[in-house]
């Protein structure tokens, strides 16, 4: 994927998109990453969330139901009017949207890496410990989308129809940079609409 459409978009949020990473590294279950950059009609969203949130696992892909539930997840999460609800008032329009499965790549680099070193006797425990840390990772959802909305200030508030759509997510931390500065929220299965009133 093309770098990170939020760091073009806002130079602003980038502390923020950092804090952002450091809570996904954690890698809490059932919890969910939005980071929103907003900058005059212009929104930018990135999202992140466990695979286990959005199909039920975290292993890689390995048989053909697996992949057929990563690619049905892929098509719901290019959707952001259906996962974020916004009022029809603001007028806003999609103009781009990307979705992806991080966490395959990387498993497949792992085992290279190691079978290039297996003529090393003396050190095949580590590759061995090494193989063992990279079968047991977690893969996870990352999505972008740019916005364009004609009437900004009424994004009053974002209904998190995410919630409906993933039954194992139950809360999305969520931050916010305008030109105002950053705040951060967190919505949960139970709280599902996040006010922004006076945040404009």
């Amino acid at each position: 994927m093309k770098k990170t459409i939020l760091f073009a978009l806002s130079a602003c949020a980038s502390p923020l998109l950092a804090d952002g990473k450091r809570e996904l590294d954690a890698h809490e279950h059932g919890v969910g990453v939005l980071n929103i950059a907003m900058e005059g009609s212009d929104i930018a969203m990135e999202f992140h969330a466990p695979g286990a949130d959005i199909v039920g696992f975290e292993h890689p892909a390995e048989t053909a139901q697996d992949h057929a539930a990563i690619d049905q997840a892929i098509a719901l999460l290019s959707q952001p009017f259906d996962l974020f609800s916004l009022p029809s008032a603001a007028k806003c329009a999609l103009i781009e949207a990307e979705a992806e499965l991080e966490g395959d790549e990387e498993h497949d680099e792992h085992d290279h890496d190691e079978h290039a070193h297996d003529e090393h006797n003396e050190h095949e425990h580590d590759h061995a410990e090494h193989n063992d840390h990279s079968n047991s990772q977690h893969t996870e959802f990352h999505a972008e989308y740019i916005l364009k909305c004609d009437a900004p200030e009424s994004l009053t508030k974002v209904t998190f129809e995410y919630f409906n759509i993933f039954e194992n997510a139950l809360e999305v931390e969520v931050q916010i940079v305008t030109s105002s500065g950053a705040k951060a929220f967190e919505v949960t299965r139970e709280k599902a609409t996040l006010d922004l009133s006076g945040l404009f």
